[in-house]
């Protein structure tokens, strides 16, 4: 697979790709530093399975960059990324075609399933736990205390079982990964997988993921360091 990235941030454009190249060494990964090297890489080769473009980048000029980009190259696959996004932007670029908004408050694990989620070949738009909303872009001042976070959680009735295997699935594992882990049949692990979707109300495994982030729980290696 091939994904191009367009951020004008180093360090967090460097943490990415390594987060990316570690997970999945099949993936070939090119950056850009700004819109116009994007333009210039995507000229050269528009075979790209995934291009992520962050909003506010140098020559970016927000929504209009990316309409430029869907105009020029209309068959490839492009997401939007950003630390500060509102969200009509992120409701503007989805209605533009758009295969996903990525937010950069996701942790890095986070980020890296909601990548895999696109490239598998879903549409990833994470929405905010409390209030059902587009995932805000950026840190506010209301986010839950501690205390509010373990309510929450507490009113998830997760079974025990299911609490193991949620924490798995937020330290991205696979069905047969937590199925050895746990000593437990693949057909069983699903099934888990389904009643942690219902009771999360999310659409997919990744989207449950990030929700259980949300909530303050963590997997397994951090609970129990």
């Amino acid at each position: 697979m091939k994904l191009l990235i367009a951020d004008d941030h180093t360090l967090f454009r460097d943490a990415l790709v390594q987060y990316i190249e570690r997970s999945n060494p099949d993936i070939s990964v090119t950056l850009a530093k700004d819109f116009y090297g994007a333009i210039s890489l995507l000229e050269c080769d528009d075979r790209q399975d995934l291009v992520l473009l962050d909003l506010r980048m140098p020559g970016m000029d927000g929504i209009e960059g990316f309409k430029r980009i869907r105009q020029k190259f209309p068959d490839v696959r492009v997401a939007l990324m950003s630390g500060i996004a509102e969200p009509n932007d992120v409701k503007a670029v989805l209605e533009l075609g758009a295969v996903g908004y990525f937010p950069k408050t996701l942790s890095g694990k986070a980020l890296l399933q909601a990548i895999h989620c696109v490239l598998e070949g879903d549409t990833f738009i994470p929405e905010d736990v409390k209030t059902g909303k587009i995932m805000p872009s950026y840190y506010t001042d209301d986010l839950s205390k501690t205390n509010e976070n373990e309510q929450n959680v507490d009113e998830l009735n997760l079974t025990p079982r299911e609490k193991d295997v949620l924490a798995f699935l937020v330290e991205g594992a696979s069905n047969k990964e937590i199925a050895r882990e746990l000593d437990l049949q693949v057909v069983t692990v699903k099934l888990h997988v389904r009643g942690i979707c219902r009771k999360l109300n999310a659409k997919n495994r990744t989207q449950a993921a990030l929700r259980a982030q949300e909530l303050g729980l963590k997997p397994l290696c951090a609970a129990g360091s």
